[in-house]
């Protein structure tokens, strides 16, 4: 492994404390190099139900750790954990988002999901990361619902060097949209991020004004937003699966980003979420900071999940 990519490991493991240490804490430490007996066996399935992997996932990896198990009674504990990365990763072939400002400009990514879900800062933190690699980037500030919204997003803005199209409570979300395309454009911007008002999915009519923030865009031009990414509090467990199937009922959903993972233990969430909806990941927050809003790697996850605590 490349030191750039043992880097990258080690700050994404990093991220993932809380999770891994929760997890890991569960299981009592035992992917060191102990051997398994039938009780540790049974403490790791139970730390997989306890962070919220779901109970596919926990069957699919605790048979194949029993069948090598079985097959070797002096199976390690390091061994076991290699075994739980390879089947999670299996579970998660195609769920790494990638994405890149296509030719047509701009190209337009809109956020959308659940009060509190950490779309404001996710925007901006998108917005820097491209930036970052050569993009010209706008943000359209179409939470017009909550009145410290604009504010947050121009505190990052300021902090980060980005160009926003403000708005005031109580605007039309479309309106804001329609505006910040229009002045995308405009300005020859690569990409343009549209931060939406958080809303509950069972909302009937917030959901409605989703759908006609997609129909204004898509008369400017076909397909836009060509990105709908849905921002997941990952704290939230299973519960997020039910506001993925609305939202994706709503809008149509291309992708999707799990933020605060490094402030909960019930990380394998975004595996049944995943599993369930197959919509690829793009991005997992894992820290406060812009850099911490990391691409989604599958390999980087479940070797964290399932690393010893000396790796």
């Amino acid at each position: 492994m490349s030191e750039e990519k043992k880097g990258f490991f080690r700050r994404f493991r990093d991220g993932l404390t809380r999770t891994t240490r929760g997890f890991t804490s569960a299981v009592g430490g035992v992917f060191g190099a102990g051997k398994l007996d039938a009780e540790t066996l049974d403490t790791i399935e139970e730390a997989l139900y306890g962070a919220d992997f779901g109970v596919e996932t926990t069957e699919e990896v605790m048979e194949a750790i029993r069948k090598e198990h079985r097959r070797n009674k002096d199976l390690r504990g390091k061994e076991a954990g290699e075994i739980g990365a390879r089947v999670l990763e299996k579970i998660l072939e195609g769920a790494e988002g990638d994405f890149s400002p296509g030719t047509q400009k701009p190209s337009v990514v809109a956020l959308v999901g659940v009060n509190g879900s950490g779309k404001t800062t996710s925007s901006a933190k998108i917005a820097w990361r491209y930036k970052e690699e050569g993009s010209t980037v706008l943000v359209g500030a179409c939470d017009t619902f909550r009145a410290a919204a604009n504010e947050q997003l121009q505190v990052w803005s300021d902090r980060l060097g980005l160009e926003v199209i403000g708005s005031h409570q109580g605007a039309d979300p479309a309106a804001v949209a329609f505006d910040s395309f229009a002045a995308a454009i405009k300005r020859g911007k690569d990409l343009l991020i549209l931060d939406t008002a958080g809303r509950l999915h069972t909302k009937g009519n917030l959901m409605e004004e989703l759908k006609k923030v997609r129909r204004v865009l898509a008369k400017q031009r076909e397909g836009a937003p060509e990105e709908r990414w849905l921002v997941i509090d990952g704290s939230h467990g299973t519960n997020s699966i039910q506001q993925a199937r609305i939202f994706n009922e709503a809008f149509d959903l291309t992708g999707l980003i799990i933020t605060k993972l490094d402030g909960t233990s019930r990380g394998g969430a975004l595996v049944g979420i995943y599993r369930e909806m197959k919509i690829p990941i793009y991005f997992v927050g894992l820290g406060e900071q812009p850099e911490d809003l990391q691409p989604f790697s599958i390999r980087e996850y479940c070797e964290a999940i399932f690393a010893s605590a000396d790796s």
